[in-house]
């Protein structure tokens, strides 16, 4: 009988498995001969056929493999919270073109708006300062990915070496992942719905700046779980009052009685990341964080 090479039969977690690696046999596959019978699309690998795994059958699969691939990696690098940043991709630095701009009133409000950009590049600074004191496993920084709000989450994490995470999703007009995310966080999706629950699954706190329609669905979707007791009562800080008062009305929706009074209790208004951090610490100085309270899911 010929001899196979030797080869480690231990998985990384000592576990013996004596069968041949998948990678192994996609390898073995891809240097067959090449005969009409070995190149129809019938005879690849299933999991290595890309226009299989596409098909429409297949949607199950590819959103549990997009749930599964994210996980499996923050998991392997041991990362047990994050700080969720969310804001518009439209607001530049500092300094910066207004690339975003339409007209000359939308030109005035997105300069006057980078003041947000530097308060989410400080914010995102503290948070990484504070998770370097746990090996960068609790309060990892993790954005949108893309430019605006969500590169200055991730520069200023990159900016004192800290890693941060990025959430990109497939769009007809979308960037690529902004530099500043660190590229072994940098992940891609198809499915909003996967990428959302990304999001929130390890968020210790959610930081919403000034933003477009993105910004807001993202905000009303954590806000929802709040308040329908799906999502711990962790901080969730909008910064700029100005702003967000004159595009919701809280108080409106309560004196209406499509929400409760006390539903308004559950965001928090700040202009600065060093109220934002201030906020967080405390909450999670005068809570047992094993137990974060939920609300009772009563509307």
């Amino acid at each position: 009988m010929a001899r196979m090479k030797k080869r480690n039969l231990r998985r990384k977690g000592g576990v013996w498995d004596p069968l041949v690696d998948s990678r192994q046999a996609r390898t073995q596959a891809a240097g067959v001969p090449l005969t009409p019978q070995s190149m129809s699309p019938s005879y690849r690998l299933a999991y290595t056929d890309d226009d299989f795994l596409a098909r429409e059958e297949l949607r199950p699969v590819r959103l549990q493999l997009e749930l599964l691939k994210t996980e499996m990696i923050l998991s392997e690098r041991g990362i047990n919270s994050t700080i969720v940043m969310f804001g518009g991709a439209r607001i530049p630095e500092p300094g910066g073109d207004a690339w975003a701009a339409r007209n000359e009133t939308q030109r005035k409000n997105l300069t006057a708006a980078s003041i947000y950009y530097e308060e989410a590049r400080k914010f995102s600074t503290l948070c990484s300062q504070h998770s370097a004191e746990s090996g960068y496993t609790e309060y990892v920084v993790v954005t949108g990915g893309g430019p605006g709000v969500m590169e200055a989450g991730n520069r200023g994490a990159a900016e004192i070496g800290a890693p941060s995470i990025g959430l990109n999703i497939v769009l007809p007009h979308e960037q690529a992942p902004n530099r500043f995310v660190t590229p072994e966080l940098s992940f891609n999706f198809h499915y909003f719905a996967i990428r959302k629950m990304h999001f929130l699954l390890r968020a210790k706190a959610v930081v919403v700046f000034p933003g477009g329609f993105g910004t807001l669905d993202e905000l009303f979707e954590t806000i929802t779980l709040m308040q329908t007791g799906r999502l711990a009562l962790v901080p969730l800080i909008l910064f700029g009052e100005t702003f967000w008062r004159k595009i919701i009305d809280f108080e409106a929706l309560a004196e209406f009685g499509t929400i409760a009074p006390n539903d308004i209790e559950l965001v928090r208004f700040v202009e600065t990341a060093d109220e934002a951090w201030e906020i967080i610490a405390k909450f999670y100085e005068t809570i047992d964080p094993k137990k974060v309270p939920m609300a009772n899911g009563v509307r």
